[in-house]
């Protein structure tokens, strides 16, 4: 079966369900969840904070916690902690709009509830080349630099070298 479009929404809304139905009991009273990505837009590899904050009037810790999803990915599963709030730090490999959503799975008080919002990964830049001028071995690896004329006038003591006591060296 190939994936499109359409069945990769039904395939992440299927798991969505699957995953809010599992710990949620009919009793449970309504939550919200709100999920943010810090930054929110991020060259490619660098980390990205995602924050999942549930607001409950029950205490919506224990239960299985807040599941993240990059599109229809699966990324972790996270603990709620006292404040309500769940994170997770993820790199993205691919250029582009990444969908993220926060899934907060419930538990015997709080029902389940989820949040979506978007993250841009942006191409890597290119590192910056070695400085211009004199550089060591830090600056690439290569013993690069230059020296203009240096000219050093030696005066040696004694005239055992008769008329020869300044040398020039060069």
């Amino acid at each position: 079966m190939s994936i499109t479009q359409h069945r990769g929404k039904l395939v992440v809304a299927t798991a969505l369900a699957a995953v809010l139905g599992l710990a949620s009991p009919a009793w449970a009273v309504s939550s919200s969840t709100t999920v943010t990505a810090t930054p929110q837009s991020a060259e490619v590899g660098t980390a990205v904070q995602l924050q999942a904050t549930v607001d409950c009037p029950a205490d919506p810790t224990g239960g299985l916690g807040v599941t993240f999803f990059d599109g229809s990915d699966e990324l972790d599963t996270v603990p709620v902690n006292a404040n309500g709030q769940a994170s997770y730090t993820t790199t993205f490999t691919t250029v582009g709009a990444h969908t993220i959503t926060a899934a907060y799975n419930g538990n015997a008080d709080c029902g389940a509830s989820n949040n979506t919002t978007t993250a841009q990964a942006t191409p890597a830049s290119n590192p910056p080349g070695p400085p211009a001028g004199f550089c060591l071995l830090a600056c690439g690896g290569l013993i690069n630099f230059s020296v203009g004329d240096i000219t050093n006038n030696v005066n040696i003591s004694g005239h055992r070298h008769g008329p020869r006591s300044q040398q020039h060296l060069r």
